[in-house]
């Protein structure tokens, strides 16, 4: 195993497709939490929630990726990070297990990514039967560089 900062990565899974956090961003992971939608709000922020006396921004993953809102049946997760002085909240479908990834299965980022994953991601890792994107937080919350662009 290397050094690599996203060798170990918490699962999780949006619309049938597996992403990856890096491990050592990841602050709390809990269940579907009470929202107050903040009006007028960049696309992918769902709102704000109370989390042990801390305002934390909560992002609706799907949204921010471009993907079809949830049909309401699961409840949603939520993987609560740290990204320099803030916390947010990521609304996830569900969330798996720590995976630790070899170097080899890792790629940078495929040109054949849809353009909101791409801009999102550090690189693909090529498991059995499956890839996993890995997130890259500090691109995924820099909302200032979006709104300009």
């Amino acid at each position: 195993m290397s050094a690599r900062n996203d060798a170990r990565l918490l699962s999780v899974t949006l619309a049938g497709q597996e992403f990856g956090i890096p491990v050592m961003q990841v602050r709390d992971v809990l269940g579907p939490q009470r929202t107050t939608v903040v009006p007028l709000a960049p696309r992918g922020i769902a709102g704000l929630l109370n989390l042990r006396g801390r305002i934390v921004t909560v992002i609706d993953m799907r949204a921010l990726l471009g993907l079809p809102p949830s049909d309401g049946e699961a409840r949603p997760m939520q993987v609560v990070v740290e990204h320099g002085e803030d916390s947010f909240s990521l609304r996830v479908d569900s969330v798996g297990d720590v995976l630790e990834l070899p170097d080899e299965s890792f790629e940078r980022t495929l040109s054949t990514l849809d353009p909101a994953w791409r801009d999102v991601a550090a690189g693909i890792y090529r498991l059995p039967g499956r890839l996993l994107v890995s997130l890259d937080l500090s691109r995924l919350l820099d909302f200032k560089h979006r709104a300009a662009a």
